[in-house]
């Protein structure tokens, strides 16, 4: 629970009544716990989202996209070091900070894999969660980058344009050397339709008949490995992406 703001130190600490625009999911089996922090938050944060365990958890992620991850790191069932770890398989973004047990910061320290932006250890004051909050929203307004090179296509569906990978469920997808130039290709110029010549010119450095079969069955393959129209034929011309 927390500690009542009624020194100067805390009283520092009060937060403004205007809401930020940053979304936050909170993590914490404790209902009372929970409900604790997520009314706290709700005063100055929208959304924010709850969940009692990390399979919850991660459903909410998914469907939500919360800028910040707030996680006890004690969960039922899978911990909150394996709900984060399973997240930064593929996003590196999403800010996330643990809260924890004395006990447990040796574990967190050597789960560096993990990029925190803070852990707390129990219990939390106010001013504590406040100080780690705002470094929270300042990583994302200074340090939004890397965050533009994962691509988020559509519900698990994402493209890391720096490790040129597809990664569906956490998992990547194989692609064979041609499906991952194409990709590359249609990202490099995504929301623009590329000529079938531009492509078939950058894939195979020459054009024939021939190429252009291959090309349409390059496609084919590829659709099947994606949410289905991600790849949309503009007829007569070429292909395009809409991300």
């Amino acid at each position: 629970m927390f500690y009542s703001a009624d020194t100067k130190e805390e009283r520092r600490y009060k937060m403004s009544e205007e809401k930020t625009k940053y979304s936050i999911l909170y993590v914490e089996d404790d209902y009372a716990v929970r409900e604790n922090y997520v009314a706290y938050l709700k005063r100055f944060y929208d959304p924010v989202y709850e969940a009692a365990n990390a399979e919850g958890a991660y459903e909410v992620y998914k469907s939500k996209k919360p800028d910040i991850l707030i996680i006890d790191i004690n969960l039922p069932g899978r911990s909150g070091i394996d709900f984060l770890r399973e997240i930064r398989q593929f996003d590196h973004s999403t800010k996330a900070i643990m809260l924890t047990a004395m006990s447990d910061v040796d574990t967190l320290v050597s789960a560096s894999e993990l990029k925190l932006t803070k852990y707390l250890i129990k219990p939390i004051s106010r001013g504590e969660l406040r100080d780690v909050l705002e470094l929270a929203v300042n990583e994302i307004i200074n340090y939004t980058t890397y965050a533009n090179r994962i691509i988020h296509i559509q519900d698990s569906f994402y493209w890391d344009q720096d490790k040129e990978k597809l990664i569906v469920d956490a998992k990547e997808v194989f692609l064979t050397r041609k499906e991952r130039e194409l990709l590359v290709l249609l990202f490099a110029n995504a929301n623009k339709v590329v000529k079938s010549e531009d492509i078939i010119f950058e894939l195979w450095y020459d054009y024939d008949n021939s190429k252009i079969a291959s090309l349409k069955t390059l496609v084919k393959t590829l659709r099947k490995k994606l949410p289905d129209d991600f790849v949309k034929n503009v007829f007569g011309i070429g292909y395009k992406i809409e991300v």
